[in-house]
Parts: C-alpha cells; structure tokens; sequence
C-alpha cells in the first residue's frame, strides 16, 4: 500500500486550510447555472458564507429573493439560506476580494468549427485577478480540454505577482452533474480534485471533503483531472454512439434493438447496457469528446474513434426524420402536411434543459419538410428554434386523436403511456418509453 507523503504547508496555505476547516473562510462561485447554484447551495448547508457571482442579473435577483430556478436544488433550501444570508449573489466582481476561496463554474461550448470556447474560463479568470488576493483558492469546475487550468487559467491570475503554490493556490475539479437523476446529486457524488502543487491539491480536498458526502479523490495534477472528466463523457459518448449504430443495422435488418440489448443485459459480467435514442443533448456527453480531438491535433493525433462516434451520434436526428417518412408512407401519407405531435423537447428525461437537444434538428427538417407539427412537454415553458419562440402545448385526447403520428422523443415520467396508447393512432417510440404500455396501442414502433 502507498504511503502518502506528508504535504508541508507554508503559513499562507496553512492560514487558509484552517479557515477553510473551521468554516470561516467566506467562498465564492463564479457562474450560478445548473453546476454553479447546487454547489453554492451545497457550500452553504455545510456552514460557510457563499457569494454567487453571475453575469445575468436576472439570475442574481432570483438568487437573492430565493427563487429557485435549477431543477436539482430544492426550493425551500434556497430560500432559508437567502433568508439566511448564507447565500448571497451579485453581479459585482470587486465582492472577490471579500472571499477566500472561488469555484469558477461557467460554460465552455464549441465554436462554429467545433473547437473548444474558452473565453467564458478566461472573462472569469480575468475578473478574478483584478481582485485576487494573497492567500486565496481558486478551483476550476468547468469542463474543458486538459490543460486549461495551467495553459490559461494559471497565467492570468500570476501576471498580478501571486505565486502558485506559495500565495496563491489554483486547483481543477471537475463538474459531475447529472441533471435529473434522482439518485446522485452534488453532494454524495464523489469528486476528483488535482492542484498545480500538493498544497494547491491539499487544501482544495480540504474544501470539498467539509462540503461533500462523496469521496474526494486526489490526482497528481491538473491534467489528470481534465482528462478523466473527458474520458467519462467520451467513454459514454462511444457507447451512445455504438447503440446507435446498431439501432440504424436492426432497423434494416428487421430486428428489435431493444429485446437485443435487453439479452446482452443479461451477461453478469463484460457487458454494460448503452440505449439508442434520437441523438444526444445537453451541455456534456456531444461537445466534451470534441475538446479532446481538439487538444489531439496539437501532439499530431488524430482520434478517430471519439471523431466517428460524434459522426454517428449527430446522424441521429436525420436518421428519425427518415423513419418518420417510412412510417408515414405505410399510412399512405407524407410528412409534408402530416400532422406530427412530438412528445418532449427537452434532451433527457424529467428535466427542463434542452440545450443541444436532438429534439430541435428534428423540428428544423420537420418544418423543411412542410410538416404541421406540435411539441408537448411538461418541464418547458418555452424554447426557441432559430428565431422563433415557441411555447408546448397540453396533452389532452384532442391532440393525440388528431395527430397523424405521435412521437415520444423524451421519456418523461410525468407522461401518461397508458393514455398516449389509446388515444394514439400511429406512434413512433424513439425512447422505447412505453414498453410497459401497450396493450391498447394501435400501431407502434420502435427506434
């Protein structure tokens, strides 16, 4: 068994550790999105001060009167932390000063040309170093190509004469959110933390450990910990993309890709259960691989599995256009004119996010092809496509009935299967939701 070595702490770090332990330290998050409020809500359950920073001052007025907007954080414990003033928020970045400790969790997307977007890192990066003070932590949250905490993150908060590891202390987390799953949330999931120095890792596992119930697992550095986050979603991206596939094979070949995985399930070992679906959504699992292949070029690599696995995943939504129209055509109908309800917009199951949903390239060819379509989706109130604004409708029997082909593009909970099955003449299941619903459907089918 390896023996950790004793990390010696000179007295700025050592100051800081015991505020930090003590619960004094006052602690900042940059950022208050869908990583950024549950972890600020986590930090002041756990008894410290938290100062929220965002841009949007929509965000931080909701902040401060209380008002929940993440589904994962629970409304009544944000609002008697408000009351509380354990939570404040503000749009004012000289509150830094005022905090020993700052978590920077904002997005970082794909440009046009699919390369990694770091400038949201970098405006935080650089509103903190006009307000960094000695004996400060800085951890990066956001998931990003590894590198970043020492190739941009690092450099602007030294150019104010702060040193790494001696006055200064820069760590990388990574973010491990999972919007709507009911079993793992921001506090008892386990968190892996790497620092520029030992102390930089020591005391940012410090921090977490007062804050979290999930283990902390400390790596070697920076770079550690920005690859693994890549390789958990690019390990779930490959998979995604492999059910897909072989949904698109099945279909042609007439077999039920469904009751296929379900009996591969069914080895106790070798084997972990992937699902296809109408491609993939959300912030994570179709842009972080795309870094990597980014960051590759630069050591002359060329990844081409993570490159063809995105390739698959993005031919997703053409692919259900195309059944679409084949199941149409059994009906003697086209999809130009055909009225089509489709049931969620939002890229997964029980959750109001439908950024990068495959659900909204679906409704662009939709309207290409000239068809009358409708969305229903009970954690949306609106979401936009292209310019457009467009508000979901109730489920009622009304919509089903009149419907040409009804299709369940998102899974939620909050549907009624039995109801869609009978009042349903032709549906089109791209989520295999309503595998327990079925005795009363008229014509279905599966992706």
């Amino acid at each position: 068994m390896e023996v950790k070595e004793e990390v010696q702490l000179n007295q700025i770090a050592s100051e800081l550790l015991n505020k930090i332990e003590d619960k004094s330290a006052t602690i900042g998050v940059v950022g208050l999105g869908y990583v950024g409020l549950p972890l600020a809500v986590e930090k002041a359950k756990a008894g410290y001060n938290v100062i929220g920073f965002d841009v949007q001052e929509k965000r931080t007025d909701m902040v401060n009167k209380g008002i929940n907007y993440i589904g994962d954080v629970v409304d009544e414990e944000l609002a008697e932390l408000t009351s509380n003033k354990k939570i404040t928020a503000t749009t004012d970045y000289s509150k830094i000063k005022e905090v020993d400790a700052v978590a920077i969790c904002v997005p970082t997307p794909l440009d046009i040309y699919k390369q990694p977007d770091t400038s949201y890192v970098e405006s935080s990066a650089k509103e903190i170093a006009k307000f960094v003070h000695k004996g400060m932590l800085v951890v990066l949250e956001s998931t990003t190509y590894p590198g970043t905490t020492e190739e941009i993150l690092k450099p602007i908060l030294e150019n104010t004469g702060l040193i790494t590891g001696e006055d200064l202390f820069i760590a990388y987390s990574p973010e491990r959110v999972d919007p709507g799953n009911k079993t793992f949330n921001t506090k008892n999931t386990p968190k892996v933390v790497g620092g520029i120095s030992p102390s930089c890792t020591k005391i940012a596992a410090a921090l977490y450990r007062n804050v979290l119930e999930g283990d902390v697992h400390e790596v070697s550095g920076p770079a550690v910990a920005e690859m693994e986050k890549i390789l958990e979603n690019t390990f779930r991206n490959i998979n995604i993309a492999l059910a897909n596939e072989m949904a698109i094979l099945c279909n042609k070949m007439n077999i039920d890709v469904w009751e296929v995985i379900d009996a591969a399930a069914t080895k106790p070992y070798g084997f972990m259960p992937f699902y296809p679906g109408p491609g993939l959504g959300g912030h994570c699992i179709p842009i972080d691989p795309f870094y990597l292949t980014w960051k590759a070029r630069e050591y002359n690599y060329h990844t081409r599995l993570i490159e063809t696995a995105g390739e698959i995943n993005n031919s997703m939504p053409d692919f259900v256009i195309d059944r679409c129209m084949q199941i149409l055509n059994k009906e003697k109908k086209a999809l130009n004119g055909a009225r089509v309800v489709l049931l969620g917009v939002s890229y997964k199951k029980d959750i109001e996010d439908v950024r990068e949903s495959p659900v909204l390239p679906i409704l662009e060819e939709m309207n290409k092809a000239g068809a009358d379509w409708k969305v229903v989706d009970p954690h949306v109130e609106s979401f936009k496509l292209g310019e457009e604004v467009i508000k979901p409708i109730e489920l009622t029997e009304d919509v089903l009935k009149n419907a040409d082909l009804v299709m369940v593009t998102t899974d939620h909970s909050a549907f009624d299967y039995n109801m869609i099955a009978e009042h349903s003449e032709v549906i089109f299941d791209t989520r295999n939701a309503m595998k327990e619903s079925l005795a009363n459907v008229k014509k279905y089918y599966r992706l």
